[in-house]
C-alpha cells in the first residue's frame, strides 16, 4: 500500500512510498483510508518526537475517516461501513477506562504517533476506535474531527464548561483547534474575542461570527481585552500557542478566571506569574483529546448541523509535503485534508 513513512527525522525523512499492509491484532478492524487531515503533531514527529515513545520507519497521520474492509469475529463492525477514527488505542482496563475517560488512560496508543498512523491506504485499530461517520458529512469533513474538533470539545465542554453568558478569549485564531474553539463557543452562544497576526486571518474569523479581533502585532492584547470587557477580563481563555502569549493570556483574565491550554507551539517554559495565579485566582489546566462519549457527542452535533468542519486547503497523498509546509508557515484557516484514496 502507499503511505507516508517517516524514516528519519526531517523534511527529507518523510516520503510517500509502498509499505507492507497492516495486520490486525486480535480485537482490532482494518479501514481503509479515504482522508485524513494534518495537524501540529505531524511536524512534531517529523521533526523531534522527544517524550513519544515510538520506533521509526512509522508512517504519521493521527485522524482520519473511511470505509471498514476487515473487522474481527463477532464485532458490530461490518466492511463496507462508513467509520470516523477515534485515534487513541485505550487499554479498557485502568481506572480511567472503567470511567469512561479513555484520554486519560495510562497505557494507550495513538494513531501516527506511538503506532502507525492514518497517511496510508489501510489502518488498523481496536474495533472501539471506529466510530460511524454522520450521513451528512463527507469523507474530508469527517477526517477533521478526531484531533482539532475533539481536543476543541474538551477544551470548552470538559472539566468547566463555557456557559452562554460567558466571555473566551481565544488565542491565535486560523489553526484547526482555536477555529473550532470559535465555532463551539458561538455554538453555545457565549462572546468570543480571538487573536491572530493577520488582519486577512480576523476578518475570516470575523465571518465566522467572531465578535472581537485583536492583532498581537500592532495591538496590546491583554489591555484591549480589558478595555473590551468593561474592565473586568474575560472568563475563559483557549491558548493553544504557549510561551509567546502566556503572559497577556493570564493578565487577560478575570478573577476567578481559567486558562485551558492543549499545546505550546511556541515553547513551553513561560513565566507562572505565580503571584498573578493567587492573587487573582485563577485556574489554569491542560487538556487534550477527548473521551469516547465526548467524540460520540461531537459527531452528533455535526449531525445535527451544529458545527460544520473547516476546511482550508485539500492535498493529495502525494503531495503531503506541501500541506506541512503550509502549517509550518501558519498560513492555514481551519484544516489542512489529505485525500488518500484519491
Amino acid at each position: 500500500m502507499r503511505a507516508a513513512v517517516l524514516a528519519e527525522r526531517g523534511k527529507a525523512g518523510l516520503t510517500v512510498t509502498d509499505f507492507a499492509e497492516p495486520v490486525p491484532a486480535a480485537g482490532e478492524a482494518v479501514m481503509k483510508v479515504h482522508a485524513a487531515s494534518i495537524n501540529h503533531v505531524d511536524l512534531y514527529m517529523r521533526d523531534s518526537g522527544a517524550g513519544i515513545t515510538h520506533e521509526l520507519p512509522l508512517i504519521l497521520g493521527v485522524d482520519g475517516a473511511g470505509e471498514i474492509v476487515e473487522a474481527p469475529a463477532g464485532s458490530p463492525l461490518k466492511p463496507g461501513d462508513p467509520v470516523v477514527l477515534y485515534p487513541m488505542a485505550s487499554c479498557g482496563r485502568c481506572r480511567a477506562c472503567q470511567a469512561g475517560d479513555q484520554a486519560n488512560c495510562g497505557t494507550f496508543s495513538i494513531s501516527g504517533e506511538t503506532r502507525h498512523g492514518s497517511f496510508a491506504e489501510l489502518i488498523a485499530m481496536p474495533e472501539h476506535c471506529f466510530v460511524p461517520k454522520p450521513d451528512n458529512l463527507s469523507w474530508e469533513a469527517a477526517a477533521t474531527l478526531p484531533v482539532a474538533y475533539l481536543t476543541a470539545w474538551r477544551m470548552l465542554f470538559g472539566r468547566d464548561p463555557l456557559k452562554s453568558a460567558e466571555t473566551v478569549l481565544i488565542v491565535g485564531i486560523g489553526g484547526g483547534v482555536a477555529a473550532a474553539c470559535l465555532q463551539m463557543a458561538k455554538m453555545v452562544g457565549a462572546q468570543t474575542i480571538v487573536t491572530s497576526s493577520s488582519d486577512e486571518k480576523l476578518k475570516w474569523a470575523n465571518g465566522l461570527g467572531a465578535d472581537f479581533g485583536i492583532n498581537y502585532n500592532t495591538g496590546k492584547v491583554a489591555k484591549q481585552v480589558i478595555a473590551l470587557t468593561g474592565g473586568e477580563g474575560v472568563d475563559m481563555v483557549v491558548d493553544t500557542v504557549g510561551e509567546a502569549s502566556w503572559g497577556d493570556s493570564l493578565r487577560s483574565l478575570r478573577r476567578s478566571g481559567r486558562l485551558v491550554t492543549c499545546g505550546a507551539t511556541t515553547g513551553g517554559h513561560p513565566s507562572a506569574d505565580i503571584q498573578r495565579l493567587f492573587s487573582k485566582q485563577l485556574s489554569i489546566y491542560g487538556s487534550t483529546t477527548g473521551s469516547l462519549e465526548e467524540f460520540r457527542q461531537l459527531i452528533e452535533a455535526t449531525r445535527r448541523g451544529l458545527i460544520q468542519p473547516l476546511i482550508d486547503k485539500q492535498y493529495p497523498l502525494a503531495k503531503l509535503p506541501e500541506g506541512l509546509e503550509r502549517m509550518e508557515r501558519a498560513e492555514q484557516r481551519g484544516k489542512l485534508v489529505v485525500n488518500v484514496s484519491s
